[in-house]
């Protein structure tokens, strides 16, 4: 049976992966070719690190000019709009993954 099971469905929640996916893995594992390629859920950890990062790092310089240990206000202003540009991306890219999800339980099985 190929459809969402119980069992299939814990699966993609621990690895992150799709029916397909884990499909095609398991075929590929038994025919030896290895396969190197993170998960979705490793990519989407992997960019909310980053921005993250960025965040804090804009944190850190506002905090160096506020209490004057750094007069770069240019330095300071790009950190910040490049957190807030990639805080943007993410709520944008949480949006499209809610719309995505919201079309999938909107189909008939």
């Amino acid at each position: 049976m190929d459809g969402l099971t119980i069992s299939s469905a814990k699966d993609m929640l621990q690895t992150g992966r799709t029916t397909s996916e884990i499909r095609d893995l398991k075929l590929k594992n038994d025919s030896g070719i290895s396969v190197n390629q993170p998960s979705f859920s490793d990519t989407l950890t992997q960019a909310i690190g980053k921005v993250n990062e960025l965040q804090v790092n804009a944190d850190v310089q506002a905090q160096k000019l506020a209490t004057g240990e750094t007069k770069n206000i240019p330095e300071v202003m790009v950190a910040m709009e490049k957190a807030d540009i990639a805080l943007k991306l993410m709520v944008q890219v949480r949006n499209k993954i809610i719309d995505a999800y919201q079309e999938v339980m909107k189909m008939q099985v």
